[in-house]
């Protein structure tokens, strides 16, 4: 061990208090998390000590997080002197027994839990009785993990989010016996490196995770039903709801197989839990050894030179008006957006006010007359043909063609969809909403840590409880009824908070 790691393990005499950084923290396991942990350690001032029980992999990591902290100042993150200090606070440790000053002991090993509680068993003989034990897991109940240590009271779950160095959030979570000074460590920890830390109670995929299960899930299940094809729902996740990327091109990234995986791990670890049910089609693209990238071949193909698909067309430019009818959010954006710039648009009974257009032909009378769109909720018609979305208003999905000639008038995309009960935006982004609801009610984490975690965790266009909020709830457990009456199945039964709200007149966010 280093003077200098000598040095602050004195100076963190007396035992570290709950406000306080650790200041000597081992990372074990030195593959890409591992190296991203230890890189954000050294960048927060701690003596970093990296352990891999294989001599390569660790010569690899260590060199992984000099070239990460380098890169971070060529980028202008770090100044070239803290980046050249933090990387000399970096230390290999061959062996375990190097780990015995850490204040913190950060684990990214392999997903297996004996492994894991192995492994604690093995630290708890020698680290101090003060140190804190954190699981980055992502999936293995920290609980079951911590059983492996001799006091699991000082084990918790520290769950960082792929690159570490990048992403934004940290999961701090409690198992059931894990105690409130090992839990304030690690969160001080976290945000001593920059990051936002969200609390967690333990369960199946802590709170991110969980609370993500529906846009994967209700996404194949829509796939399943035929109501749109692959590129079209990511298209509508993108283009619609403001996703980065789709559910189908987010699962080739992660990897089918992986994502299979952790499907069927929710569902046993919920014994059964409807919500969660993983999907047929994963099966067989698992069988079928279409696992995504890292295969070349998945939901997309990546075999070729050019892009697994076309890029995303800039919306059409508005050209008309429409009639809208109806209330409520879905309704009043049309009506807007309908009556911009004085094209004389309105509702039924007229221009809307302030317009210098003329009032709107009868529907019907010609090529160039403007539609009626009739709204009611988040779904409507235009001339009897249904249409699906949700605000805030860039894509419509519609079932036919005046739909198409519609909206298109109006300057916002479209996608072909086949008639159904909700639409595929609406069913999922309200499933998800519905699981963040259950997270809620049972505890899992509070409003703003949900919302936190959905927008930094999973790169979210917005926290789904405020969206919820902007939505109306009583919209969204409108759409939830109407799945309920379309499927009589437990996976779409409403959460109890959800109903609370909407009796109350209540909001998740007041």
């Amino acid at each position: 061990m280093s003077e200098e790691a000598q040095a602050a393990r004195a100076e963190a005499q007396p035992v570290l208090t709950a406000t306080q950084p650790a200041r000597i923290v081992g990372v074990i396991g030195a593959g890409t998390m591992g190296a991203g942990i230890a890189q954000l350690a050294c960048r927060a001032g701690a003596c970093t000590l990296l352990h891999d029980p294989i001599p390569d992999a660790l010569a690899r990591g260590a060199e992984k997080v000099r070239a990460g902290l380098a890169k971070e100042a060529e980028k202008g993150r770090l100044s070239a002197e803290d980046a050249a200090a933090a990387a000399q606070r970096l230390e290999v440790a061959a062996d375990m027994a190097a780990l015995a000053p850490c204040e913190l002991v950060i684990e990214a090993a392999p997903e297996r839990v004996e492994l894991k509680r192995e492994l604690y068993g093995r630290l708890s003989e020698i680290v101090a009785a003060d140190c804190v034990l954190a699981t980055n897991t992502s999936s293995l109940p920290v609980t079951g993990i911590a059983a492996g240590a001799s006091n699991p009271e000082r084990v918790v779950g520290m769950h960082f989010f792929n690159p570490a160095p990048l992403m934004q959030l940290v999961e701090v979570i409690a198992g059931m016996r894990s105690e409130d000074r090992a839990l304030a460590i690690a969160d001080a920890t976290g945000r001593a490196m920059g990051k936002t830390v969200i609390r967690a109670s333990d369960g199946p995929g802590f709170l991110v995770n969980r609370c993500n299960r529906p846009f994967g899930l209700e996404a194949l299940r829509t796939l399943g039903e035929r109501i749109a094809d692959v590129e079209t729902i990511d298209r509508i996740c993108r283009l619609g709801g403001g996703f980065r990327m789709g559910p189908f091109e987010l699962s080739d990234l992660v990897g089918v197989d992986t994502g299979f995986d952790v499907s069927r791990s929710f569902y046993e670890l919920s014994f059964g839990e409807p919500r969660w049910r993983p999907s047929p089609i994963q099966a067989r693209m698992v069988a079928a050894g279409l696992h995504g990238r890292k295969t070349e071949h998945g939901y997309y193909d990546y075999a070729g030179a050019g892009p697994h698909r076309p890029a995303d067309p800039d919306p059409p430019r508005r050209t008309a008006s429409a009639v809208v009818e109806g209330e409520g959010p879905l309704a009043d954006a049309l009506r807007e957006l309908a009556s911009d710039d004085g094209a004389g648009a309105g509702d039924a009974a007229g221009p809307a006010p302030g317009s210098a257009g003329p009032a709107p032909s009868p529907a019907g009378s010609g090529p160039s007359a403007d539609p009626t769109i009739s709204v009611r909720g988040l779904r409507g018609t235009v001339d009897g043909e249904p249409f699906y979305a949700l605000t805030p208003l860039t894509l419509v999905e519609i079932t036919g063609d005046a739909g198409e000639r519609a909206f298109a008038r109006l300057g916002l995309h479209t996608a072909r969809v086949e008639p159904c009960a909700v639409g595929v935006l609406p069913r999922i982004v309200c499933q998800v909403i519905n699981e963040c609801a259950f997270a809620l009610s049972e505890g899992v984490g509070t409003a703003a840590d949900i919302d936190a975690g959905m927008t930094l965790g999973m790169n979210y266009p917005r926290g789904p409880l405020a969206w919820a909020d902007a939505l109306g709830v009583e919209h969204v457990l409108g759409v939830l009824d109407t799945l309920w009456e379309e499927y009589r199945e437990e996976r779409y039964r409403p959460a109890p908070a959800l109903r609370e709200l909407v009796r109350t007149d209540g909001r998740f966010f007041q």
